[in-house]
């Protein structure tokens, strides 16, 4: 294999983990976490937010349909859940399509957007499992 044929094979990879719009990252604790106090759903709009533990916004209420989430947490780069038995769907756009999808966090679960994405809606639910 060729130095450039290398080259491109390990650029390919980059690509396809850059690519990847979101993760979900498990954390160790079932109560608060980076700064997000149970049992609240906390928004972090950007890394450095996320690595200070200064969450801009959070919600803490079951409800049956999406709220719209305001200025402080729309967008949002990390959205973290710290119920215990509660899990969070959150709406987003993709950013290229304009398409709206959806995704759940699971108790004690962290989900990551890339700039992708925009994080617009969250639905907490009195369920701990996701479909």
């Amino acid at each position: 294999m060729t130095i450039k044929s290398r080259l491109a094979v390990v650029g390919t990879a980059t690509a396809a983990v850059a690519a990847t719009a979101l993760a979900l990252a498990p954390t160790a604790s079932a109560d608060s976490y980076n700064g997000c106090a149970y049992p609240r759903v906390c928004f972090y709009p950007t890394v450095s937010n996320w690595n200070s533990a200064s969450p801009a916004a959070a919600y803490q209420d079951v409800t049956t349909s999406y709220q719209n989430l305001g200025s402080r947490s729309r967008g949002a780069d990390y959205v973290h859940n710290t119920r215990n038995d509660d899990r969070v769907y959150l709406r987003y756009t993709r950013n290229s399509t304009g398409a709206t999808e959806y995704i759940c966090v699971l108790p004690n679960q962290t989900a990551v957007f890339s700039s992708a994405y925009t994080v617009t809606g969250i639905r907490i639910d009195t369920a701990a499992t996701c479909p």
